[in-house]
């Protein structure tokens, strides 16, 4: 059905974007290394999936803030902000 496909597509865009960001943000990234990847991580994906990328990354800043600093994997990040099922 139309609904799981577009929970399939931003799924995967979701973890490719948070797989992305965690590569720039390093080993256990601080605040700033964080919040510099979330802004580059976005601009990486193109226009439009950079535009859904960024509303993401404002919508649940703090999660993937706190995901990534705790090492947790993009796709259990994406499933904790409902964006993936699990």
């Amino acid at each position: 059905d139309g609904v799981a496909q577009g929970k399939g597509i931003k799924c995967s865009l979701c973890t490719k974007a948070l797989k992305k960001m965690q590569a720039l943000a390093g080993d256990n990234p601080d605040e700033a290394a964080v919040a510099a990847a979330l802004q580059k991580g976005c601009q990486v994906l193109g226009r439009s999936m950079g535009r859904l990328c960024k509303w993401l990354v404002k919508k649940h800043q703090d999660q993937i803030t706190e995901g990534l600093q705790n090492g947790d994997m993009p796709r259990d990040i994406c499933t904790a902000m409902g964006i993936c099922r699990s």
